[in-house]
């Protein structure tokens, strides 16, 4: 739990300091905080690599430059990485676009199950048994015939594509519903998405959903 608003922490790719900016009144405040608790451990940290958690939509460019400078010029560190941080964990998961998304780069077989808080883009099929459970978006490019749970987070924006889509069970945060049984399927790319409290199914428009 972030109570004043940094945890700082090793692993074995080096150290990682998670940021809460919600707990601090601006990035000189939050400077001055993540300094002072790195010089507790400072004779340790020459030549490691520190990742960066944080909302990075709070920074600008040169705040980056400056906390960067800050922690090799103090610390000696080697590397800086820095990564988004999911805002609150419990917070749903909202709109189309924004989010974390995990690539899968292979056809999803049964009894495979993905889960990720953030959009899915799996670059391959999704056999039937397969199951993919996402906060954001899934995206299909193959065949979708497994399990599909998008907006899981309670997020009724999240859509569900695919070049061809018809899986056994699909759900977009609470409603759910099943691909009709002998039903035929278009060879054209589809979109789901909640209208009016139901899943609809329309063929993909480029531009449509930008």
């Amino acid at each position: 739990m972030l109570v004043d608003g940094i945890i700082i922490k090793g692993n074995r790719e080096g150290l990682v300091a998670i940021i809460d900016m919600n707990k601090f009144r601006d990035f000189e405040d939050m400077l001055e905080k993540l300094i002072e608790k790195l010089n507790v451990g400072k004779k340790f940290y020459k030549g490691a690599t520190i990742k960066i958690s944080t909302q990075l939509k709070e920074f600008n460019e040169k705040q980056i430059i400056i906390l960067k400078d800050k922690l090799f010029d103090e610390f000696l560190i080697k590397g800086c990485i820095f990564e988004e941080k999911d805002e609150v964990s419990n917070k749903v998961f909202q709109g189309i676009y924004e989010g974390r998304t995990k690539f899968y780069r292979k056809t999803l077989r049964s009894g495979q199950i993905i889960r990720y808080p953030g959009n899915v883009v799996i670059i391959g099929d999704v056999n039937p048994g397969a199951e993919v459970y996402a906060g954001g978006n899934v995206i299909v490019l193959g065949n979708l015939q497994g399990n599909v749970y998008a907006g899981n987070s309670g997020n009724t924006k999240a859509i569900i594509s695919a070049f061809r889509l018809y899986p056994q069970i699909l759900q977009i945060a609470n409603i759910i519903t099943r691909s009709p049984e002998n039903d035929e399927k278009p060879y054209y790319p589809e979109v789901a998405k909640i209208k009016d409290d139901t899943i609809i199914v329309e063929p993909y428009i480029p531009n449509k959903f930008v």
